[in-house]
């Protein structure tokens, strides 16, 4: 065994580490990389031949955390690692979006990539590294592909940028991305920001960019090492009919240009495009047999080429659109009665409904990941479903699309939100897209932001989201940079720029690029291009509803928090939770209890507020301290021969003696009092060595005068009578 290691360092002197030869060497290449004690193993396999008639890259990106990486067992029922997580398919995702376009586009073999976390410090996030491992894994092995990449944190600390910071070091960042890029360009940028500039934006990608170069030299150096990159392997991946696609694009292009240029919806548009397809089979000679499968393929090129084309020339879009014109945007808050807040958001033909939900503590989501262990207060759904598109597909619940357009959503919105620790609400937003032609993400930015403010939450702003998209010819170098891209602008043209912001500064960004050649230029534009379009948005939004709500929904709960000393939780619970249970039941307020330092944290939530009174006063009898002197009013709880035991505080009993009862001597208990009954009490004293409560009912009832003076009251009396 022989492993070859190249070592590099970061700006201010952390060392990096690239070790090959040494783990997993079945597969087609693999590495593990290092960075202080986090290392990630990577490895990639590609099929020797791909699937018959396949035309696009099929690659899994499959990113996954072991719990013993930072010395814990998996707190499932079977206590073992399960399907990936939200967080492992968003890395999942950023490696899979910085690699996938490196592939050549003949190649169509089945390809996995697999980023397993083996070792962590738990005070660095590891998806820093994922695609520099990715990279170096594919560069070592004979898959063809067109790199390396790299992949980089970039934040900006007190006004200073780092490369790949540390988790107490980002809690202060003002800006935190991830970026992707080959040794010339940038391919992928995710990332979230407190309300900073077009200009600060683009300082940052430049930083990363230079982060980026000098890992993408490692890697070839890595390579140099071993003797060389291995050739590429030999693949035939494609069938080709020079003569099919020849008479397709004569018959089509022209026809093609037309439609694209006629301004029709997006469904009219597809059924004319389809029109033309079917307008070619009916021309051929009888008895031709149309080869499906590349005719298809030629067709799709044919209107790749004709739509790009007709943007660039005539400089408008296939709806008809200037290219920095936003579609025409309606929207409406209070839709529905039930919700705590909601919005539809409706933007040309992309449409959300969105609604809020306020829960309490007990709503908190549980994170258990290596990584990411603790309590989410805030959580953003988005689903998509088939009829949004005019299809039929199964309902198989969220894949890898809705998790990662959820997460873009909830890191613009949460930006905006009024402190969330200390907030007592656990905020839920769930983005349904009714309607999808394009930037569906950006319309739940919008919808979220309206039902956020309906729900008479206090945000800080109003926040707004557009996708801005680019074509290019790299033989003229033409260029049109698109505001409010269409879904067969996403799909045919060469970047996907997701921008989200308030009306200070941009909060999160999304960017996707698919071609080489992206300048610095074209970057500047297209942010200064989205700021216009947000702020477009933003004042069409703000028509609708401008300023939280005054109040709550009169059904949302509210909540009240009490702070008890730590020694009064139990009291409050109760033996196997039987006085919190009771208190729930009793009032139909809900209660949750956490321990902070020597302190309880008791909230009591109610959408009735008579309901959260009568709780808030039960447990502040349980928490409140008797007082000697003070009066009471208490239940009857047990009667015995010596007096009755009386709860004159919730969960304080006191011994009631017969001596106190009254100033008359009384000979038995019976029928004096009832247990349940109601009395007034005066608590006269805590035994200091038991605690025990003494009470007394005869204090607070007036003293009888004494037998001597009655008589001499009652002998004055004729004489009084006689003056």
């Amino acid at each position: 065994m022989k492993a070859t290691t190249k070592t590099f360092t970061l700006g201010d002197g952390r060392e990096v580490s690239i070790e090959t030869g040494k783990l997993a060497k079945q597969a087609d290449g693999s590495v593990v990389v290092k960075m202080g004690d986090t290392m990630i193993l990577a490895t990639a396999v590609s099929a020797q031949e791909a699937k018959e008639d396949v035309d696009f890259m099929p690659l899994t990106v499959d990113y996954q955390e072991k719990f013993a990486a930072v010395g814990r067992i998996p707190g499932s029922f079977h206590k073992r690692e399960a399907k990936l997580s939200d967080y492992e398919v968003l890395v999942s995702r950023l490696v899979d979006r910085a690699i996938r376009p490196l592939f050549p586009e003949d190649y169509h073999a089945d390809t996995q990539v697999m980023l397993q976390l083996i070792s962590a410090d738990k005070n660095m996030l590891p998806d820093c590294l994922v695609g520099l491992a990715a990279s170096a894994a594919l560069m070592v092995s004979d898959i063809p592909f067109n790199g390396p990449i790299s992949e980089v944190r970039v934040a900006r600390i007190n006004g200073e940028f780092k490369i790949n910071p540390t988790i107490s070091e980002l809690a202060t960042a003002d800006i935190d991305l991830i970026v992707a890029g080959t040794e010339k360009d940038l391919n992928m940028v995710e990332g979230e920001m407190g309300e900073i500039s077009e200009e600060d934006m683009v300082k940052a990608l430049r930083v990363a960019h230079e982060a980026i170069i000098a890992q993408c030299k490692a890697q070839w150096e890595l390579c140099e090492m071993l003797g060389g990159r291995k050739p590429a392997r030999v693949y035939n991946h494609e069938r080709h009919d020079e003569e099919l696609e020849k008479s397709i694009r004569a018959f089509a292009y022209d026809k093609v240009y037309a439609v694209a240029k006629s301004k029709l919806p997006k469904h009219e548009r597809s059924a004319a495009f389809k029109a033309i397809r079917e307008e070619y089979k009916a021309s051929l000679p009888e008895g031709t047999e149309l080869d499906k499968f590349l005719s298809n393929k030629y067709f799709h090129h044919v209107e790749y080429d004709a739509v790009r084309a007709m943007i660039l020339n005539e400089k408008t879009r296939l709806d008809g659109r200037e290219l920095d014109q936003v579609r025409p945007i309606w929207s409406e808050v209070g839709y529905l009665p039930g919700a705590h807040g909601s919005a539809v958001f409706t933007r040309g033909e992309t449409q959300s409904l969105t609604t809020v939900t306020l829960g309490t503590k007990l709503d908190e989501q549980l994170l258990d990941a290596p990584m990411m262990a603790g309590y989410s207060k805030f959580l953003l759904h988005y689903n998509f479903p088939s009829f949004s598109t005019g299809e039929v597909k199964p309902n198989r619940g969220p894949g890898r699309r809705e998790i990662g357009h959820g997460n873009l959503a909830l890191r613009g919105l949460k930006r905006v939100l009024p402190g969330l620790e200390e907030s007592p609400y656990t905020i839920r937003i769930v983005s349904d897209i009714l309607e999808s032609n394009g930037s569906s993400s950006m319309a739940t930015v919008c919808a979220g932001s309206l039902a956020l403010m309906d729900a008479g939450i206090k945000v800080k702003d109003a926040v707004s989201g557009i996708a801005m998209g680019l074509i290019t010819d790299e033989k003229t170098g033409k260029y049109a940079v698109l505001s409010d891209i269409l879904g067969d602008e996403d799909h045919l043209g060469d970047m996907d720029f997701k921008v989200v912001g308030t009306s200070k500064g941009i909060v999160a960004c999304q960017m996707d690029i698919k071609i080489n050649g992206l300048r610095w230029e074209m970057v500047e534009e297209a942010l200064m291009q989205a700021k216009k379009g947000r702020l477009h948005i933003m004042g069409e939004m703000n028509k609708t509803i401008s300023k939280p709500a005054d109040d709550y929904k009169p059904h949302a709960p509210r909540i009240e928090t009490l702070i008890i000393e730590k020694d009064f939780i139990g009291a409050v619970i109760g033996p196997g939770g039987k006085v919190i249970q009771g208190i729930q039941k009793d009032t139909g307020a809900t209660i949750s209890i956490t321990e902070v330092g020597n302190n309880g944290i008791v909230e009591i939530a109610a959408t009735n507020g008579e309901s959260l009174q009568n709780a808030m006063r039960i447990v502040k009898g349980i928490v409140a301290v008797p007082t000697v002197g003070e009066e009471y009013v208490g239940k009857v709880k047990t009667i015995v021969d010596f007096g009755a035991f009386v709860e004159f505080m919730p969960g304080k009993d006191g011994l009631l003696h017969i001596s106190e009862i009254s100033w008359n001597r009384l000979p038995s208990m019976e029928g004096v009092l009832q247990v349940g009954e109601e009395v007034k009490v005066k608590l006269i004293e805590i035994d200091k060595k038991t605690g025990k409560a003494k009470l007394s009912r005869k204090a607070l009832l007036p003293r009888p005068p004494k037998p001597e003076q009655t008589k001499k009251e009652e002998g004055s009396a004729p004489a009084a009578e006689a003056n």
